[in-house]
């Protein structure tokens, strides 16, 4: 099979998988312009408030951070194609609700927070739902390649939605872009409805009693997913707090007007793009090693640009931030993905989820508090020194424990230099052991660190 071959191949092989990516960048279009038309309507609103914009931040990713487990559960539990189809309805009424109130003029920043503490609701259950929805659209030998590509469509919608957003505020204002992002949802619906549910790989369902302290559970007993979560912990809540550091970088540090804001915003998606179609040549699992490495390249990029001197090196160096973000974020989706029980996977994701994007409030506010002091630069000083140092210490503790040596003997090591042991079901469930990760775990290829 010939390199481009490779890199589209759970598109040519799943014609649910295409209904599902072609609806989704309709759809994640829409909400990037959303994104920019609710930053510029609260900026607006409140005199270039980073404090405002924070707490809109920290409202709309507080319910990821209090109730994704219980998303990820409800994802194990229940059919997740009806699942998403009932979360992008609500968000879509959501959306349209505010763009009316925009429209008419009766929008005031309470409500802009209730829209975004309300969306936040539907997305605690809507992210874990569609990660882990991916593996049953195209089976474990192809789920690295359907995430990596997932991955581009989101930035391929990252690019045009906040790009048309900024052309589109500066000529019909935020509330009709509101008012398309509302009708974008639509797009992921009628591709869901259009599936052949018989083709979809549903995994067995547990008893009902296992919940989600039993996938927490089951999480610490298995140290190589504890490692890659730490870390992940650290990166999200000091370095990724980009929906609060690049429109204060825009707009405070360059003076940007809507349109140039669109393009920042384009610029790092653009990077993050290219690491997306860099990783649908993966297979395997990838090593703690990448993992640390793409955590520390990240940190040192994300530095630079709190450095940079002019607008066009900003948008030089946002593009490598772009394509750290995604390249490391990649690597530890797979490593937690691939090396979980699928039958746990959904709440495995759910806390994926609720590190990377629950600990938003957490660093949002804490970056906010930051920048109001000492300016919008020192959110991405501050993020990207203390992402490298976190990178440090794992990287030390590999080095002291010796898991790099043992790693690159036994895929299954982690830090503690211990092996990881086998999953072990919740108590009360005698179900046997069900996988859906293909060949042996001990015969999985590891990728190794370039």
């Amino acid at each position: 099979m010939s390199t481009a071959a490779r890199a589209v191949a759970s598109l040519r092989s799943s014609r649910n998988f295409r209904l599902f990516v072609i609806g989704q960048i309709v759809s994640v279009a829409g909400t990037w312009m959303m994104v920019v038309s609710q930053d510029w309507l609260v900026l607006g609103m409140t005199d270039d408030s980073s404090t405002a914009l924070g707490t809109v931040t920290a409202l709309q990713f507080a319910p990821v951070l209090l109730l994704t487990l219980h998303g990820g559960r409800l994802a194990d539990r229940f059919d997740k194609r009806r699942l998403l189809m009932a979360a992008n309805l609500a968000s879509g009424a959501l959306a349209l609700t505010l763009a009316v109130l925009v429209l008419t003029g009766s929008a005031r920043l309470w409500s802009v927070y209730g829209f975004a503490f309300a969306l936040g609701l539907v997305n605690a259950v809507e992210i874990p739902t569609r990660m882990s929805f991916v593996g049953e659209l195209v089976g474990p030998e192809l789920l690295p390649n359907a995430s990596a590509l997932s991955a581009a469509y989101f930035n391929v919608a990252r690019i045009v939605g906040p790009a048309g957003a900024g052309l589109l505020i500066s000529v019909v204002g935020t509330g009709w872009v509101m008012l398309l992002n509302g009708l974008s949802y639509l797009a992921t619906v009628v591709a869901l409805r259009l599936m052949d549910p018989a083709r979809i790989r549903r995994t067995a369902r547990g008893p009902d009693k296992s919940g989600v302290r039993d996938g927490l559970r089951y999480v610490t007993r298995r140290p190589g997913l504890l490692v890659p979560l730490a870390l992940v912990a650290a990166v999200a809540v000091f370095g990724m707090n980009f929906q609060l550091t690049l429109p204060l970088l825009a707009k405070t540090v360059f003076h940007a007007d809507a349109s140039s804001f669109g393009l920042v915003t384009a610029a790092f998606a653009a990077g993050s793009l290219a690491a997306a179609f860099s990783g649908t040549l993966r297979r395997g699992r990838p090593s703690q090693r990448l993992v640390i490495g793409s955590a520390a390249v990240f940190g040192a990029a994300e530095a630079a640009t709190g450095w940079a001197p002019t607008y066009p090196a900003a948008i030089a160096l946002l593009f490598l931030t772009g394509f750290a973000t995604t390249h490391f974020a990649q690597a530890a989706n797979h490593r937690i993905q691939l090396g979980s029980d699928p039958r746990y996977r959904g709440r495995v994701l759910g806390l994926y989820t609720l590190i990377l994007q629950g600990s938003t409030p957490v660093g949002a506010l804490l970056v906010a508090r930051l920048s109001e002091q000492a300016g919008a630069r020192s959110g991405f000083l501050a993020g990207g020194l203390l992402s490298l140092g976190a990178a440090g210490v794992a990287a030390v503790c590999a080095a002291v424990r010796g898991s790099a040596k043992a790693e690159s003997l036994d895929p299954a090591r982690d830090c503690s230099g211990l092996a990881e042991p086998e999953p072990h079901p919740p108590h009360g469930d005698d179900e046997p052991r069900q996988t859906d990760l293909g060949p042996d775990r001990a015969d999985m290829r590891v990728e190794r660190a370039p």
